[in-house]
């Protein structure tokens, strides 16, 4: 495939080109071969045809060609914790945790910054174009806000993605730092991002937010909404909406008080998504119940926050009850199979929820695997491990879970092939030892990253068979920056590809 990508500076970006497709996935059409699709300027397609050829000048994509994949849930420094917290005692969710938050120490926003490049270069690559990043690491590691007693404000004005100066508003120092940093990380691999600003108050019900969280918090709801309103208008001066958005989350119901989630019900822009970990683990529930008398479900039920906008995160632990609140509000629950499976979560009742009218969508969450084929087929073989039958979700059930349903939670329009859509397509080889002899339909229960030869988004060639066109091999990125944090965190470093990030727990 000829083409190249972005390197987010915004000079010389490659403009959209015609693409023919071998073969492609056509909704209710299924799969049709000799398909020719030509997208305008802005990304979007403007004519479609079928069973053609290709013409002189195209972009020839081989294999069978899908709408690229969304990704509804993502923390992206959890990627150092990849392969590395299974050894010792047993442990639980709660263990984890602690690791987790040794890797949050960590971060600084020119760390970060290095580090989520790499980490959304390794979604592009395997087929992902766009991303909601559930984002809570506001702050510095003692507390303080950046950009406290700094020059500059967050409505300095704009400045070219990249630009970030020491002694400027989009520096390490300047306000909406790490924020900034994620944003421009997102731009230069070439992912459509919607930073998910998260508020996080406390704790857990009735506790202060602990030394590890401080990082996490702000003050009150007042205070997060301020930030928030000053976050959005900071990224809307910087970056054009079909490149990076602001949403908003709420990290759970036991680290935001039942008052402040009626408060920022009431106060957020009826525009804006919103994101919750709802129910993730039974220890959550119970300490609800005691709290409340309510299940979180029901808890957001009386807040305000179950509407069709709410994508509730997780959603393992529900009562028959909290599955109809979900479907009757029109809600979206984020399943995140492979990150539920590696936190030993349990499996989500994912067939009850869409049969009561829920909207599906996949994240990678933790990124123990960054596979949108495999987080579809994790959904299904979920489904069949707790009802015992097969099949549970038909392709194009799974098709519409990890790009409709992720697109929807991230309040971003269609994408695909047909006219009108935004010209994001992942390129599937149906000839490899995993897909060899697969029904071209059923290519999702057989595919895998490794048989993505190519990723086009907004029209422009972007990966090429593991390899950012812009950015090179993933791996390389992620072996230098984790390579820099092993270093910093005092473990065991091991050759460049493989060193492993946060310090031990």
């Amino acid at each position: 495939m000829s083409g190249g990508g972005t390197d987010g500076s915004g000079a010389g970006t490659p403009a959209p080109v015609p693409l023919w497709c071998a073969a492609a996935w056509l909704g209710d059409r299924g799969v049709v071969e000799g398909v020719r699709v030509v997208p305008a300027g802005d990304g979007t397609v403007v004519s479609l045809e079928e069973g053609v050829a290709a013409q002189a000048g195209d972009t020839v994509l081989p294999g069978v060609v899908f709408p690229a994949a969304a990704n509804a849930h993502s923390h992206a420094f959890h990627r150092v914790l990849r392969g590395r917290t299974h050894g010792g005692a047993p442990g639980s969710f709660w263990t984890w945790r602690e690791s987790m938050y040794a890797a949050a120490r960590q971060l600084t926003p020119e760390l970060y910054e290095e580090l989520a490049t790499a980490v959304f270069a390794e979604m592009v690559v395997t087929g992902w174009s766009s991303v909601a990043e559930f984002h809570y690491v506001h702050h510095r590691p003692d507390g303080s806000p950046y950009g406290a007693g700094t020059a500059g404000s967050t409505t300095a004005g704009p400045a070219p993605a990249g630009s970030g100066t020491a002694g400027s508003a989009d520096g390490p120092d300047g306000p909406h730092a790490m924020e900034l940093a994620l944003a421009r990380a997102a731009v230069r691999a070439g992912i459509r991002l919607t930073l998910l600003d998260t508020c996080y108050l406390a704790g857990g019900f009735g506790l202060p937010a602990g030394p590890d969280q401080v990082r996490f918090t702000d003050a009150s709801a007042k205070e997060w909404l301020r930030r928030f309103a000053s976050l959005r208008e900071a990224v809307a001066e910087r970056f054009p909406a079909s490149a990076v958005t602001v949403g908003a989350a709420l990290h759970s119901v036991r680290a935001v008080p039942p008052e402040a989630l009626a408060e920022i019900a009431g106060a957020l822009p009826p525009e804006v998504p919103v994101h919750i970990h709802l129910s993730e683990q039974p220890a959550e529930n119970e300490a609800c119940l005691a709290a409340t008398g309510l299940t979180p479900t029901g808890l957001l039920s009386s807040s305000g926050l179950l509407t069709p906008r709410l994508s509730a995160v997780h959603a393992t632990h529900l009562t028959a009850a909290d599955i109809d609140l979900l479907g009757g509000a029109g809600s979206t629950v984020v399943m995140c199979p492979t990150t539920e499976a590696d936190l030993a979560d349990g499996i989500g009742p994912a067939g009850r929820l869409q049969r009561a009218g829920v909207r599906i969508a996949l994240g990678t969450d933790q990124h123990a695997v960054i596979d949108p084929w495999i987080e579809m087929r994790a959904l299904e073989h979920g489904e069949r491990l707790a009802t015992g039958g097969r099949p549970q979700f038909t392709p194009a059930q799974l098709l519409a879970a990890g790009t409709g349903g992720g697109l929807r939670a991230q309040g971003r329009p269609p994408v695909g092939l047909e006219p009108g859509a935004v010209c994001d397509l992942v390129a599937i080889d149906p000839r490899s030892v995993r897909t060899v002899g697969s029904d071209p339909e059923q290519l999702v229960y057989s595919a895998t990253a490794q048989d993505v030869t190519d990723v086009v988004i907004g029209g422009v060639p972007t990966a090429h068979r593991g390899r950012h066109l812009g950015l090179g091999d993933p791996a390389d990125l992620l072996g230098a920056v984790l390579g820099r944090m092993d270093r910093a965190g005092g473990t065991h470093r091991s050759d460049s590809r493989t060193t492993l990030g946060a310090a031990a727990p």
